[in-house]
This record gives C-alpha cells, sequence and structure tokens, in this order.
C-alpha cells in the first residue's frame, strides 16, 4: 500500500476544484491591476477589499485543507482509539459517494476484518463537477460493489462497523440521509457502530471556506437524519476545528 505523501490532500482539493481557485486567482490579479490604473480613492478602497478577499480565499481555505488532509490525524486515525469497537470488529462495510481515498488505509488499522466496500455514487442525485473529476482521476476499486444508498447488499444484523468518512454529506436532503442511516441500522450488527466522519456547517468552516460552508451540513441536520432512522449518538469529537466524528449505535 502507498503511503500519502506531504501535499496528497491539497493537491486533490486543488485538483478537484481548480476551477474555483483559478478564478479566485484571476480576480485576485485582476483587482491588483486595477488598484494600479485607478486614481479615485473610492475605487481602490473597493479594489483592497476584493484583493483581500480572494487572497484571503486563495490562501486559508488551502492552508486549512493541507492541516486537514496532510498534517492531522485525519487519515493517521489515531482518532480510532477512542472508539473499542474498531479493536474487534470482524466485519467491516465501507460507504462512500464516488471517491475513496481511505479504505485501503483502514483496512491496516482495524484487524483481519472482512471488508465491503459500497459506491453510493449516483450521477443524477450528485451533479457536481469536482465529483466527477475525483472520479476520473481516482476510479473505484475492482472490489467496490456499486449500490443505491437506500438498498445494501448486506444482510441483516452483520456489520460490525460502518465508516461513511466525509461522503454521506453529498445526499443532499434530509430523507436521503435518513434512508442511508435506516439501511445503515438493519446491516449493524448487535453492538456494532456506525461511524460518520464529516465537515460541519459552523463557523470555524465558514471562515476557512466562505460560501463553500453551505456544503455541509449543521449537527442539528445530521442528528435529524439518524434519530429519524431510530439511531442514538453515542460519542462526538472533532479532529482538527472543521472535522467531526459521530459514533452512533442503533442498539436499544
Amino acid at each position: 500500500m502507498k503511503r500519502r505523501t506531504n501535499f496528497q490532500g491539497v493537491a486533490a482539493i486543488v485538483r478537484f476544484n481548480w476551477p474555483f481557485y483559478m478564478a479566485a486567482a484571476l480576480i485576485f490579479v485582476g483587482l491588483l491591476v486595477g488598484i494600479c490604473l485607478v486614481s479615485d480613492s473610492w475605487a481602490i478602497a473597493l479594489f483592497i477589499c476584493g484583493l483581500l478577499g480572494s487572497g484571503y480565499f486563495l490562501t486559508v481555505s488551502l492552508l486549512v485543507s493541507h492541516w486537514i488532509y496532510d498534517r492531522s490525524d485525519l487519515y493517521r486515525f489515531s482518532w480510532l482509539g477512542r472508539i473499542p469497537e474498531t479493536q474487534t470488529a470482524e466485519r467491516v462495510v465501507f460507504c462512500h459517494s464516488g471517491f475513496d481515498e481511505a479504505s485501503e488505509l483502514l483496512r491496516t488499522e482495524i484487524g483481519n476484518a472482512e471488508w465491503t466496500v459500497l459506491d453510493h455514487y449516483d450521477s443524477e442525485l450528485m451533479t457536481e463537477p469536482s465529483i466527477k473529476r475525483a472520479r476520473q482521476f481516482f476510479p473505484p476499486t475492482q472490489e467496490t460493489v456499486a449500490v443505491r444508498y437506500y438498498d445494501w447488499p448486506v444482510e441483516d444484523d452483520q456489520a460490525d462497523l460502518i465508516f461513511g468518512i466525509l461522503a454521506i454529506h453529498e445526499f443532499r436532503s434530509v430523507g436521503e440521509r435518513t434512508a442511508w442511516f435506516a439501511e445503515a441500522r438493519r446491516s449493524l450488527a448487535a453492538g456494532g457502530r456506525i461511524i460518520v466522519v464529516e465537515h460541519i456547517r459552523d463557523v470555524a468552516n465558514f471562515v476557512a471556506f466562505g460560501p463553500g460552508f453551505l456544503h455541509f451540513q449543521s449537527v442539528e441536520k445530521w442528528r435529524e437524519s439518524w434519530e429519524g432512522a431510530g439511531l442514538e449518538l453515542v460519542e462526538s469529537f472533532r479532529i482538527t476545528p472543521w472535522i467531526r466524528v459521530f459514533v452512533i449505535s442503533g442498539d436499544e
């Protein structure tokens, strides 16, 4: 298995979202030129504000992405130690929504468990160009099973662990996410855990990603989704200020 490189995460962010970064860079250069060409003080002030905004987006979002995806424990998985069930799991279901860069790394952390990798990508639901670009660069592995998010080829009460890492937010409505959680509950063995790792629509993500934070869901919306499927939260903790882990149980 190849190790992650020092800048793999931030490089992937730029590769998948390059039109946004290109637009911000062009705006930055255009405003810089504009400041040199105009003499009106109000126009200069507006150009400077735009310059600061575009420069902020370019630098802060990339620095935060580098911190999250390349420097934090997100893909080093030391945080699994806070979830005892990960040490004894025999059957694992890993779900993604078209782009999987975690299951192979996770396999080395979770013993000799039997694995099922499910790809929930749906071109009609997930229309963002960034996902399409991600699939082109990192196509699903041969063992990955393409399935609907509401209909898994997993028997009842079989999975000790079900993972959804930076993937389940791609289901944009509460109903879609609730349907995913309902399948997870059906598949979950007694004492098992559903582990969802996500950015959250909160102040920290707004400061880092600006309007892009609207692509994420609030804690309240996540709770509405899993409680709608009859699940309950066991534990929640952060990996950096921008990433939260939800550990969810289906036990009565």
